[in-house]
C-alpha cells in the first residue's frame, strides 16, 4: 500500500451564500476547517489509524462552535441539544453509534467508545450517556454548548412553528471525515447537532451506518451531510459503496449518481465527502455549498465553501 494517506473533511453543506457570509466570518469558517483537517492529517502523516484520523479531525470540528455538532450543537424543540454521531472502521467493518445524547462533550468520542469498549453499534439517550459516564467521558454543563447564533435561531424557529435544517435558509448542519492511512485501512466518522427545534427524539442519518456514514477497505469511506430523512432512505453512503464494488464504477462516478441524479430526484440535498482504497478524494455536493476540505499525501490543503 505504500505511504498513500488521504483525508478529506466536511463542516455541512447546503443553502450557503457569498451574499450572507462576511470576510471575516468565512475566514472563521476556513480557519476552524484547516485546524481540523490538519489534526487527522497530522496522525494519518506520522503512521497512524485512519480510524483515529477521522475521530481526531471530528473532535476537532465538534470543538468549534460555528458548526452544528458538540459546542454548536442546535436547539431541539424543548431547548436542549441532543446530539449524535457515527464512526466506522473500514478494514473490519466494525462501527460505533450514539444517538439523542446530551451534555456529552464529544459525541465522536463516544461512538469510538460504543464500537471498541461495547459489543452494539448504536447507543440511545440515556443509555448511551450511562454508558459515556462509565468510560469516564467528559461532560459539559447546558451553559458550553450555548451560542448565542444556534439561540437566536431556535427562538425563529418556535415563533414559526417549523423545524430548521440549520439557519433558515437550510444549511445542513453535520460534520464529519473519510481517511486512508498508510496501512491501507480507512475509516468514516460524523456528528451533528440534528435539526433545530426538532420535536419526537428525531434522529437523522449522521448515526446510521450506510446512511450517514459507512467505510469498507474494499471501496470507500464516506461522511454525507444533509437532508437526513432522505439520505436514510436512499442508503446514501452504503449505495456509493455498492456502487464501486458491484458495478466496478469508480468512486467519482459512484458519487456522481448518488448524489447529483438519485438524491435529487426524490428531492434530497445536500453533499458529502468520500475517499476510496486508492486515496483518490471526492467532494461532491448538490445544494449551493458545503463546507469542505482535503489533503492528500503532501499535496495542498484544499478549502472550499462555494461551488468551484
Amino acid at each position: 500500500m505504500g505511504q498513500n494517506i488521504s483525508i478529506a473533511i466536511h463542516g455541512g453543506a447546503g443553502t450557503i451564500l457569498r451574499s450572507n457570509m462576511t470576510p471575516e466570518l468565512q475566514a472563521q469558517y476556513e480557519a476552524g476547517l484547516g485546524q481540523a483537517l490538519q489534526a487527522g492529517y497530522a496522525i494519518l502523516e506520522s503512521g497512524g489509524s485512519s480510524v483515529d484520523a477521522v475521530q481526531a479531525a471530528v473532535m476537532h470540528l465538534e470543538d468549534f462552535q460555528l458548526f452544528n455538532a458538540g459546542k454548536g450543537a442546535v436547539f431541539n424543540n424543548r431547548g436542549k441539544h441532543e446530539m449524535d454521531a457515527s464512526i466506522m472502521d473500514g478494514r473490519t467493518l466494525a462501527a460505533g453509534a450514539v444517538c439523542g445524547v446530551g451534555n456529552v462533550r464529544n459525541p465522536v468520542q463516544l461512538a469510538r467508545a460504543v464500537m471498541d469498549q461495547s459489543e452494539h453499534v448504536l447507543l440511545a439517550g440515556a443509555g448511551a450517556e450511562e454508558f459515556a459516564r462509565q468510560m469516564e467521558l467528559p461532560f459539559e454543563a447546558d451553559s458550553y454548548f450555548f451560542t448565542q447564533q444556534r439561540y437566536d435561531q431556535w427562538q425563529q424557529a418556535l415563533l414559526e412553528d417549523k423545524v430548521q435544517l440549520d439557519h433558515s435558509d437550510k444549511k445542513f448542519g453535520t460534520v464529519g471525515a473519510a481517511a486512508l492511512d498508510m496501512a491501507g485501512n480507512l475509516a468514516a466518522a460524523t456528528s451533528t447537532g440534528g435539526m433545530t427545534n426538532k420535536k419526537f427524539g428525531r434522529v437523522g442519518d449522521s448515526p446510521i451506518p450506510g446512511a450517514g456514514t459507512y467505510a469498507n477497505n474494499a471501496t470507500c469511506a464516506i461522511s454525507c451531510t444533509g437532508h437526513g430523512e432522505l439520505f436514510i432512505r436512499s442508503v446514501v453512503a452504503y449505495d456509493i459503496s455498492c456502487l464501486m464494488e458491484y458495478k466496478g464504477l469508480s468512486l467519482q462516478e459512484a458519487c456522481n449518481i448518488v448524489v447529483h441524479d438519485k438524491l435529487v430526484r426524490i428531492g434530497g440535498e445536500g453533499g458529502l465527502v468520500a475517499v476510496d482504497y486508492s486515496g483518490n478524494i471526492c467532494m461532491p455536493f448538490n445544494s449551493e455549498g458545503m463546507y469542505r476540505a482535503s489533503k492528500r499525501n503532501a499535496g495542498e490543503a484544499v478549502i472550499k465553501i462555494y461551488k468551484d
